[in-house]
C-alpha cells in the first residue's frame, strides 16, 4: 500500500451539504448527530479553543521569538553553480530558473563566490558578494546588479 492509496473507510465520511435533522428515514434526523441536551447540541456551543473559561492552551504558553514582516528571502547560488552555462552567456534568473539551478526566485538572487569558475559571463542578478564579484570579473565577465 502507498500513501496515494490511502482513503477513508467505506460509510465514514459525509459531504458537507449533507442536510441533517430531516427525518429518521434519512438516517441523521431527530437530534441530526448531536446526541442528547448538553451544551454541544445546542445552538451557541463555544467556538473553538474555548475551554470553559478555563484560560485556554494558546494563551496559557509563552510566547516565543520574533517574527520580521520585512524579511527578505533572497536565494544564494554559487559561482560554482554557474559552471552549467557556455563561455559568454547571459546569466540572468531567468537563465538559472530554465537550467535548474534555482527553483523560486522568491525575493531575489544573490551570487555567492564558493567553488571555481572557468568562464567568462555575463551575470545579472540582484545582489553579488565581493568574492562572486571578483571571480566573475578576472575571467573578463562582467557582473550587474539589477
Amino acid at each position: 500500500m502507498n500513501i496515494t492509496e490511502l482513503r477513508p473507510a467505506d460509510g465514514s465520511k459525509q459531504s458537507a451539504n449533507f442536510r441533517r435533522g430531516r427525518g429518521h428515514g434519512s438516517g441523521n434526523g431527530k437530534t441530526a448527530g448531536k446526541g442528547h441536551k448538553g451544551q454541544k447540541a445546542r445552538s451557541g456551543a463555544p467556538r473553538i479553543g474555548f475551554e470553559g473559561g478555563q484560560m485556554p492552551l494558546y494563551r496559557r504558553l509563552p510566547k516565543r521569538g520574533f517574527k520580521n514582516r520585512n524579511t527578505k528571502n533572497i536565494v544564494s547560488v554559487n559561482v560554482s553553480m554557474l559552471e552549467k552555462f557556455e563561455s559568454g552567456a547571459e546569466v540572468t534568473i531567468e537563465t538559472m530558473l530554465e537550467n535548474g539551478i534555482i527553483s523560486n526566485p522568491r525575493d531575489g538572487v544573490k551570487i555567492l563566490g564558493n567553488g571555481e569558475l572557468t568562464k567568462k559571463l555575463n551575470v545579472k542578478a540582484n545582489a553579488f558578494s565581493a568574492s562572486a564579484v571578483e571571480k566573475i570579473q578576472a575571467l573578463g565577465g562582467t557582473a550587474e546588479v539589477i
